[in-house]
């Protein structure tokens, strides 16, 4: 089931980033700690690349995400020319509090105090951009929601004497070029639910669990780790409807509900810390589907 959601308003929403975009200085591109780059709009590449802004990545949600994943995601972003990264939880006024040094650090022709330096903060649907904004300023301006797609215009707002930042829409893109980046968005609820169907996503997320967490299911559900080498991602969400009682009327399993169990327990962190893609991963996955370029799709290096 390819998975592809762009609702009406983020056309206009894009034309208005790009206008914005030309008074900006730099753009701080928030993303999901726990997919990266399938959390990475290409729009916004192409829209910052276009004007030669730095870019200031935040993978937020740090503390939901592997560790591991977390540092090799890192280490390949501050590798990219006119980019800094930076791990992070939007929920911590400590971490949060870093942020306007690291883009002044991007923009050091803003350092003389003669012109503010403006910020963009940018990112797709519910990856913690009113969060973020709501913590730099230390009020509430941003509606914040469980669901995507909250925010639906741009507010600009002073931070400090020399400093403005503007909060925009989450973006998606027309067309999400990779089944599995559909997948992993709506396992991380960066889609609306009426673009998807609970038990295809989960499925997919029971899979990649077998494949990469097998304990943290075993641990989560109590499934004995002789029995997770015969499931597939179907036989996963089939256990939790039996672990957690999710029976239809006659017996039958209720795949529904537990498919939402399971959605929940990863997106919340009861599942414990987990990443969808590494580099490494990604890399795999574009070889797989022929492509021959890198994860920020520029043509491999020599």
């Amino acid at each position: 089931m390819p998975i592809q959601w762009f609702p009406g308003h983020m056309t206009s929403a894009r034309k208005k980033a790009a206008e914005t975009m030309a008074l900006t200085d730099v753009v701080i591109e928030v993303l999901d700690a726990r997919i990266p780059e399938a959390s990475s709009n290409p729009m916004i590449r192409e829209l910052r690349l276009f004007r030669q802004r730095p870019c200031l990545k935040i993978l937020n949600k740090t503390d939901l995400a592997d560790p591991v994943a977390t540092r090799a995601w890192l280490d390949y972003f501050n590798s990219q020319p006119g980019v800094k990264a930076v791990a992070l939880s939007c929920k911590k006024p400590g971490d949060v509090a870093r942020v306007p040094a690291l883009c002044q650090g991007l923009a050091p022709h803003r350092n003389d105090g003669t012109k503010p330096l403006r910020i963009m903060i940018m990112g797709i649907p519910n990856v913690g951009k009113s969060t973020m904004m709501n913590a730099l300023l230390k009020r509430r301006v941003a509606a914040v929601g469980d669901e995507p797609a909250v925010t639906k215009q741009q507010q600009t707002f002073d931070l400090g004497a020399h400093m403005t930042i503007t909060d925009t829409p989450g973006l998606m893109w027309p067309k999400i070029e990779h089944d599995s980046d559909g997948f992993m968005l709506a396992a991380s609820h960066a889609i609306g639910r009426n673009a998807v169907i609970d038990e295809q996503v989960a499925e997919f997320l029971g899979n990649l669990l077998l494949d990469r967490y097998p304990g943290l299911l075993a641990s989560r559900y109590g499934i004995a780790p002789e029995r997770l080498e015969a499931l597939d991602g179907v036989g996963v969400v089939e256990t939790v409807a039996t672990k957690r009682g999710c029976r239809l009327k006659g017996g039958a399993p209720d795949l529904e509900k537990a498919s939402q169990i399971l959605l929940v327990d990863y997106r919340s962190g009861a599942l414990g810390r987990i990443s969808l893609e590494t580099p490494e991963t990604r890399r795999a996955m574009l070889a797989q589907d022929g492509e021959i370029k890198s994860p920020d799709g520029n043509p491999p290096s020599a």
